[in-house]
């Protein structure tokens, strides 16, 4: 997937309410708008018989959205081990244990 899923720090979440025939009971809804999501990415939305955007492919936002997150987890991870070693090297240049 590599940076494919960097598309997703561009889309915007909304709260939105359906049509009163939906959903009479008026529960608020959170999602993404497929209009504004098929700017960004015309792959992450399902399409009519006539070709428009009716919905967001959500299970593509997700793998998306796991893609980033392991992304940053490695990142975290490295940046922990330099940490680490950054500590460790002023342990041994003051000859003393550093707090954590």
């Amino acid at each position: 997937m590599n940076d494919a899923s960097e598309a997703i720090h561009s889309l915007q979440p909304v709260t939105f309410r359906y049509k009163e025939e939906l959903d009479p009971d008026g529960i608020p809804q959170f999602g993404l708008i497929a209009e504004e999501v098929e700017k960004i990415n015309p792959d992450l939305v399902a399409r009519d018989e006539q070709g428009e955007p009716y919905s967001v492919r959500y299970e593509a936002v997700n793998a998306m959205l796991l893609n980033e997150f392991l992304k940053e987890h490695r990142r975290v991870t490295a940046l922990e081990e330099e940490v680490r070693n950054l500590r460790a090297i002023i342990e041994a240049e003051r000859g003393k244990p550093t707090s954590n």
